[in-house]
Formats: C-alpha cells, structure tokens, sequence
C-alpha cells in the first residue's frame, strides 16, 4: 500500500520552531511529528510514503532518508511549484499512488496526532464497498468547525455543514482518509480543495463513508493545540505502552524522558512534559505542561511551565518561563528572567525579562 502526506504550507502558526525546521520535523513526544505518522503507517503494511511538499524539499528528504533504511520504508517527495490546495497535490503525485494493483491509499495531513487506527479503517473500508472513508472525529464545539453529517448505522456521509448555526452533529473531519484510486479521476492539477469540492462530489454519488476515530485527535499545528495533543499523547501512552513513561520520586504523572537526557536532583518534572535527547536539566528544576526540546538545558531551580524550549536553547539559574513561551532553536534565557508568554525567534539572548507576551525578534 501506499501513502500521501500533505506537508503543505510554511508552518507560520509554530514559528519560531519552523523557522528551523519545515513544521512535519518539528520535534512531538522527541521525535519529528511526520514520524508518528510514518511508523505507524508502516505498521499496517505501507511500504512506500509520498510528501506532497512546496517548501524546502530538500531539508524534509535529507532528514527522512535517515528513517528510510531503519524503518525499511520508500520516502519520495511530490513537489508542487504553487499552492495547490488539498486535493490538487494527489493529481500532481497520481503517478506515484498509482501502480494499477487497485488498492486504496492513504492520505494524511501532517499535524494530525492521533492513534492512528489504520488497520481498523482498512477494515471498515473494504466491508463498506465505497469510493473513499474519511476518519472523523467527535467534537465539543462544532459549530467552529466543518461539520461531517452521515447515517449513523452504516457511516454513509449524507452531506457538509461549514461552521453551522444550528447543531445538525458533533462530528468533523479528522484529516486522515483512504480513497480508491479513482477517487483520483474526479481531481483535476489545479488548485482545489479536497473537503469543499472533491468529498462532496463523492457523497452525492453515495461512495463516502465516515468512520468515527476511536482514542485521541488533535490537530497539533499552533502552539496552545501542540501543548494539549502532548498531554492526550501522553495520556494514550500511559494506556497503551506505560513502560515508555518515566517514573520515580521526582515524577508528577505522565512524562516521556529520552534516555539519553540528564536529570538532577530535587527536580519535580510533570505532568505532561516530554524531555528530548540529549537535555540537561539541572538540580531543582521544575516542569509542568511543556516540551524541552533535543540538546536544550534547563539550569538549576528555573521553573517553566505551558510552553516549548527549542533545540540547544538555555533557561538560566531561577529563571521562570510560562503561558506558552516559545523559544525558537539556540535561545538563552538569561539567569532570574521571568518571561510571561514571549515567542523569541532563533539566535537570540534573553537579558531583561518579558512582561506581557510579545514576539521578540
């Protein structure tokens, strides 16, 4: 089987992270957020991943090379020189998905965190007999969202309702699909979109169905949504996989240390913070609610809490970092600051402390 991964856009929402790296390889639970993806593809038997990308290719294809030999996975890029939309990167990559064995592909949008129950929707696919399943989610709020109306018995999509007035249901598109290929034939190279133009098209004809995503979904791309999907990851990894979370003394709940990071005495760490490879957190620190990010340190009794701490970015000796600081790659908190919600670009040293938040560039 094969697999789309619509990488898209420049990730201005996560900047200053993106200004480092293209948003797939900005690092969720310690490793690149497109690789959740990818092993988990892998899984269920897909043996070759298309990313559909317009931005700095290069970077994304040197990164994933790595991955390509230890997952024993084909990585390929589908360049598009202009925007394209949602459904115009599939008829540019037609090539590439379709070998004329007729089986169905998958096609992701690359901030999507979730279990990824692909096994299940292959299943759920091949028993409805249509053109194409979409994964949807339910919702507390939908009326901000484009509402997926369907029977509830069978999945059959019966319609789209964009951001509705009037509860009509709490379920919306997850970005997680598997179309047949000739869902491919309805598509033409232009700029289109594959929710407002191609899925409605589809459902008139009856071959759309919806299955509803068991677990977790969020759609991790700005900050504020980052911080709640790791809290639901790591929530997902306490049920499925316990062994994979630190525990001890200093411990509050569900964390993720990568082996290779180093941790102090008398911290107080959790809950839900990830610390990435190669960190240093020294002695009395304490995190909460945030990501501390490959090769970054953490000195001694500093305090952060609701934010991200880029790649080898420093926060000094009882300096305190909260609502949702972002510190881009190879920022240095200065010893005692206090920043409240500051979102500082790469390269940049922190000597006075952020009051109210602000970019600082």
């Amino acid at each position: 089987m094969k697999a789309l991964i619509l990488v898209g856009g420049f990730g201005t929402r996560l900047r200053p992270l993106t200004l480092s790296v293209p948003k797939p390889l900005v690092d969720f639970g310690n490793k690149p957020m497109i690789l959740h993806q990818i092993e988990a593809l892998k899984e269920v038997g897909v043996t070759e991943v298309v990313l559909a990308i317009n931005y700095q290719p290069e970077v994304m294809l040197n990164f994933l090379k790595d991955f390509e030999s230890k997952l024993g996975i084909k990585i390929t890029c589908s360049q598009e020189t202009e925007p394209l939309g949602t459904a115009g990167p599939l008829a540019l990559a037609r090539d590439k998905l379709v070998d004329g064995s007729g089986d169905p592909f998958f096609v992701l949008n690359s901030d999507v965190i979730s279990e990824y129950p692909f096994a299940e929707l292959i299943q759920f696919h091949r028993a409805h007999g249509g053109e194409a399943t979409i994964m949807v989610t339910k919702v507390d709020e939908p009326s901000k969202y484009g509402v997926v109306v369907m029977e509830e018995g069978t999945g059959k999509v019966e319609r789209f309702v964009e951001k509705p007035k009037a509860f009509v249901g709490n379920k919306i598109n997850a970005g997680i699909y598997l179309l047949n290929p000739s869902v491919l034939d309805r598509i033409e190279l232009k700029p289109t979109s594959i929710e407002k133009e191609v899925f409605p098209r589809i459902a008139a004809d009856s071959g759309l169905f919806a299955m509803v995503l068991p677990g977790f979904w969020m759609d991790i791309g700005q900050p504020r949504d980052y911080i709640t999907g790791l809290r639901l990851y790591l929530d997902s990894l306490r049920k499925k996989a316990p062994g994979k979370l630190a525990s001890g003394a200093h411990v509050l709940g569900n964390v993720l240390v990568h082996e290779t990071a180093v941790i102090g005495e008398g911290c107080l760490i959790g809950p839900d913070v990830a610390v990435g490879p190669g960190c240093v957190v020294e002695a009395g620190v304490r995190l909460s609610r945030c990501t501390v990010m490959r090769g970054a340190r953490v000195k001694q009794h500093a305090c952060v809490s609701s934010s991200i701490i880029g790649w080898h970015s420093t926060v000094g000796k009882w300096a305190r970092v909260d609502n949702m600081t972002i510190l881009g790659e190879d920022v240095h908190v200065c010893d005692e600051i206090y920043s409240n919600g500051g979102v500082v670009l790469p390269h940049k040293e922190i000597k006075s402390s952020i009051l109210k938040p602000e970019i600082v560039m």
